[in-house]
């Protein structure tokens, strides 16, 4: 079903979206990689840093759950111009743009260039793919995608794949892609579910709440509805949420709709504090639903449904507006204006 506001067809993207993973793990798999960093600093803007924060939690995870067979190590997520001190300490520097034109992830990777430091580059193509070609830089080509948001499972599979290589974590693919199948199916059965969600979200602005283990979750969730529905979204987790936001919808300025990600798995007390604030807050008249992440010992099908659920809430919110869900006008208009300057 391709709708007439739908004309990139990224309802089709959507549900194909499973199958990068696999491609993503391939595309890495005999890039070599110093056994010798003890950190990683992935620079990156929009959607191509969004993997940097999915995969900070799903290496975390992995660590709690088998701290033997996973090394100990830091990753630093830069989202501007200049790359942070920890960059320079026994750190692999990756660069991850989908265009290869994004001028802060540039801007960082010509400051490792000048400095010598190990470099990596993630890209489709652009100026990053010409500079390490130029400069001898290892780099890997990520498939044509519609927007470089929908390429998270692309890089999220290479990042983990490059990790292991590297000796950082055990070998992730086997585990990942015998859960491939069940996300599938996963993401086709919530299309109903995103669909009735956007329309409690139609003319109200929604707001994410997540627990801080699912915070890179919330992120995403804000940024799909910001990029697809063209609306704006805003995100945060508990507890701190409690301790300053909560008072915001004292005198709400707006017509708020907030949509809490609900994690069993958390700290008990969360999800107390989830249901005394969505008490509060309805008596300020906010809308509130929570919706229960599934309860999943796979934290990657954890995640990943949970994002499923964000594409089709986010796509059809964009439906309900009569927008197409995939360019992003203004940010391409905001990059021709500062072009000039």
């Amino acid at each position: 079903m391709k709708t007439n506001s739908d004309k990139y067809n990224l309802r089709q993207v959507i549900l194909d979206f499973p199958d990068q993973f696999e491609e993503g793990f391939k595309l890495a798999k005999n890039l070599k990689i110093s056994k010798d960093f003890n950190s990683v600093c992935i620079s990156g803007m929009g959607g191509s840093s969004l993997p940097a924060d999915i995969v900070k939690a799903y290496v975390k995870n992995l660590r709690e759950k088998d701290a033997r067979n996973n090394k100990n190590f830091f990753i630093y997520k830069n989202r501007g111009y200049k790359l942070p001190l920890e960059a320079y300490e026994n750190c692999l520097n990756i660069f991850s743009s989908y265009s290869g034109n994004t001028e802060e992830t540039l801007s960082s990777f010509n400051e490792a260039l000048k400095n010598n430091l190990p470099s990596l580059g993630l890209s489709h193509g652009g100026k990053l793919i010409e500079a390490c070609q130029k400069n001898n830089i290892p780099y890997i080509i990520i498939p044509k995608i519609s927007q470089p948001r929908y390429a998270l499972g692309y890089f999220f599979s290479i990042l983990l794949q490059l990790f292991f290589n590297g000796g950082l974590i055990q070998n992730p693919s086997q585990k990942i892609l015998e859960s491939i199948k069940q996300l599938k199916n996963v993401t086709a059965d919530l299309e109903l579910k995103g669909e009735t969600l956007a329309k409690k979200l139609k003319n109200t602005t929604p707001i994410i709440h997540t627990t801080a283990r699912m915070k890179s979750v919330g992120r995403v969730w804000k940024i799909k509805i910001n990029e697809n529905a063209k609306t704006p979204c805003f995100f945060n987790y508990y507890s701190e949420l409690n301790h300053n936001e909560m008072l915001g919808y004292t005198l709400p300025q707006a017509k708020f709709y907030l949509v809490t990600l609900r994690d069993k798995k958390d700290n008990p007390r969360i999800a107390q504090r989830m249901d005394i604030t969505s008490t509060l807050l309805k008596k300020q008249n906010s809308e509130v639903e929570i919706i229960d992440i599934p309860d999943n010992k796979n934290f990657f099908l954890k995640t990943f449904s949970s994002l499923a659920l964000a594409d089709w809430t986010s796509y059809y919110l964009a439906l309900n507006y009569d927008q197409d869900p995939t360019p992003v006008a203004m940010v391409e208009n905001f990059k021709k204006l500062l072009a000039k300057n």
